[in-house]
This record gives C-alpha cells, structure tokens and sequence, in this order.
C-alpha cells in the first residue's frame, strides 16, 4: 500500500478517519465542506494553471511507494501552492506540504518551500522543510504504514472538528 499526501494529512487530523479512508470508507462525497474546498481550489486563483503546474511525484522510502499530487508548483521559484479553505486543521496541512517538498527533495530537487493559502482568510503561510520534520515524517509514514495492515480501527478522538467532519455520524452513531 502506498502513502500518499491526503493520508499524511488526516493522520494528522485523526488516525480514525486516516483509516477509514484508506480502507475504502470514503463519506466526503456526503460533506458540503469538502465540496466547497474543491470549488474554492478551482476558482480562488483562475490564472494559475496558466504559469504553475500541476504535478504527481512518487518516490519509494524503505519499500513503502511515496506518492503526491501537488496543486500548483512553481518550478523557477522552488515553491508549491496549496489552497486551503480553513485553517483550522492548519498543522495537518503543514505536514502535508513538507510531506510534498520531501517528496520533491527524493526526487533529486532541493531547496523548496511551500506556501499554504487560505483565500476566504486571505492568509498565507510559509513552510520549509527541517531534518526533524524528515524524521517525523518517516516515522508518521511507518505508523501510516501499520494502519493500513491493520483490521482494527483506531478510536475516535473526541475533538471539537469531529463535529464538522463528514466521518461524525459514522463514528458517533452510537451515541
């Protein structure tokens, strides 16, 4: 199985729903939150596609395949756009990005950054890449890893974002 950048960053947000997704249990089709992410992706910045590129990387980090889709990224300048609609998961997202810029960097190109846009906000954040992130990230890609072999779910996290996440009626239904 591989990792791919949307793994990384809802390990980051919650293992649980990280699972799910991975194991073919996918409710974002259900969620206008999702829908108006990929809506606000598409509109937010229109001349992009006319300088930047969209790009996939893999790579292979000890036998585990490495993949990513990158947004936009500006070859000339080293740096990747990622847009966002919020940024109240904005640690998952930085995760993602470095994971985008490691893959780069496996891929034999050095010295890039990413800048996370939150267009609604009108905010941006800049992220590099730290021989300690490197270290995290290979440690996050083996528990990842383990997950997906895994036929146990992890459990739920009981955080305020569970409220909006298109997951909470399938966790929560219990309750």
């Amino acid at each position: 199985m591989s990792v791919n950048g949307t793994l990384i960053q809802l390990f980051h947000i919650c293992p649980r729903e990280m699972w799910l997704h991975t194991h073919g249990i996918n409710m974002e089709h259900t969620s206008e939150t999702v829908y108006d992410g990929k809506l606000l992706h598409e509109t937010s910045y229109s001349q992009r596609p006319e300088k930047y590129t969209e790009i996939t990387l893999s790579a292979c980090f000890n036998n585990i395949p490495l993949t990513g889709k990158i947004d936009f990224y500006d070859a000339k300048q080293k740096i990747i756009h990622e847009t966002k609609r919020s940024d109240k998961a904005e640690v998952a997202h930085e995760w993602q990005a470095k994971f985008y810029i490691w893959l780069l960097l496996l891929n034999d190109i050095p010295d890039v950054q990413a800048i996370l846009e939150y267009p609604k906000l009108r905010t941006s954040t800049t992220v590099q890449l730290t021989s300690y992130d490197i270290q995290h990230l290979t440690n996050t890609i083996t528990t990842i890893q383990h997950l997906q072999q895994s036929d146990k779910c992890p459990d739920k996290i009981k955080s305020k974002i569970c409220k909006s996440c298109s997951y909470y009626e399938l966790c929560y239904i219990e309750e």
